[in-house]
């Protein structure tokens, strides 16, 4: 599933092609994906320009002169910049093309649980979206520290881990990403949330900030279906201390990476370098 990471880097890659360009016209193909594409949404955006393409946790929003449309990637989803002014033949899972004048954006999305929504802009600014209004601070702003994890989770008696992937807190590190900033941070997924300590909270927020700005440079992860923008897998998978290396040894201290399971997801740890 496509994290913070990637979605970045799809943003860094298709901005330049989109921004200060002039949408042709919308070919929708499928629209039932997670909730459906607005029956309109094509007329909507024909002829529009997009003034700009920004990240709000895992969801893309462009911004045109009436709104905002929304993308999320869900679990399988990638946008693709293809070249010409006659795009290659849509396959199967190719169920949206924004068309411009020698190139296309195309979603795919094998399962379909990603999503493309629209936000007019007299319903507010868009961060008021329903699906975005909840979420926490991004975890490479200001607002996100140490100090705020450990207040916002004294009394909690979920996992730091499971904290981690709420969302509500700091968005964006998923399932890879929680485990490896654990790991960097030297604190055991399964430990309370609110028997973390402050130190060891500047230590959590120091190693996510670390570990998101290491694999958006490396392109993301690329384990299934991801590829960025151009269509090049990611190779931070190559890097990973624990993540989906249970029974080999880690690479720091050589004890065997364990595997747990934290809300029907694997969770990697190393029991020596991680307390």
């Amino acid at each position: 599933m496509p994290e913070l990471p990637e979605v970045e880097v799809t943003r860094r890659g298709i901005e330049p092609h989109v921004a200060g360009h002039r949408i042709q016209r919308v070919e929708v193909r499928i629209p039932a994906l997670r909730w459906p594409i607005p029956p309109d949404f094509a007329d909507i955006l024909r002829g529009r320009l997009i003034h700009r393409v920004e990240r709000r946790g895992k969801y893309l929003l462009f911004e045109i002169d009436s709104g905002w449309f929304i993308v999320h990637l869900g679990m399988t989803g990638t946008l693709r910049i293809l070249h010409g002014s006659s795009p290659p033949a849509a396959e199967r899972h190719d169920h949206l093309d924004w068309l411009f004048d020698d190139y296309t954006l195309r979603y795919r999305d094998p399962r379909r649980f990603g999503a493309v929504l629209w936000h007019a802009r007299e319903d507010g600014a868009v961060l008021t979206h329903p699906l975005l209004a909840r979420l926490g601070v991004e975890p490479f702003s200001p607002a996100f520290s140490g100090a705020l994890m450990y207040a916002q989770t004294r009394g909690r008696t979920m996992s730091v881990k499971q904290v981690l992937l709420a969302g509500g807190l700091v968005v964006g590190v998923g399932n890879i990403y929680a485990s490896e900033s654990l790991f960097r941070a030297g604190i055991r997924p399964a430990t309370l949330a609110g028997k973390v300590s402050l130190a060891r909270y500047e230590r959590l927020a120091d190693a996510v900030r670390v570990t998101l700005a290491a694999a958006i440079e490396k392109g993301g992860s690329t384990l299934r279906d991801f590829v960025g923008s151009d269509g090049a897998s990611g190779y931070f998978q190559l890097d990973y201390f624990v993540y989906d290396r249970a029974g080999l040894p880690c690479r720091i201290c050589g004890t065997t990476v364990r595997q747990i399971v934290q809300g029907q997801r694997s969770t990697y740890f190393c029991p020596t370098c991680q307390r």
